[in-house]
């Protein structure tokens, strides 16, 4: 599962790690990603998101039918 939220496209950031000595090493920044499933009452079936923390938040927000409109506007699939 890659890291990248279908609804807010966040993606993971890349930075380094700096250690005691100040030695640097290139380090990831994943976003808290979790896979969640919602009844699209529209299309009378279950359907399966990859969304995340914030994505969730603003499908409780906006509801799920306005959040696959606004992914399938992206050019997403759902």
């Amino acid at each position: 599962m890659s890291a990248h939220c279908q609804l807010t496209g966040r993606s993971p950031g890349f930075g380094k790690s700096i250690s005691h000595s100040h030695r640097r090493t290139p380090r990831r920044f994943d976003p808290n990603i979790q896979r969640k499933r919602y009844w699209l009452a529209s299309e009378g079936r279950h359907i399966r998101l990859t969304l995340s923390a914030k994505g969730i938040r603003t499908v409780d927000t906006i509801g799920i039918e306005a959040a696959v409109a606004r992914i399938r506007a992206r050019g997403g699939k759902v």
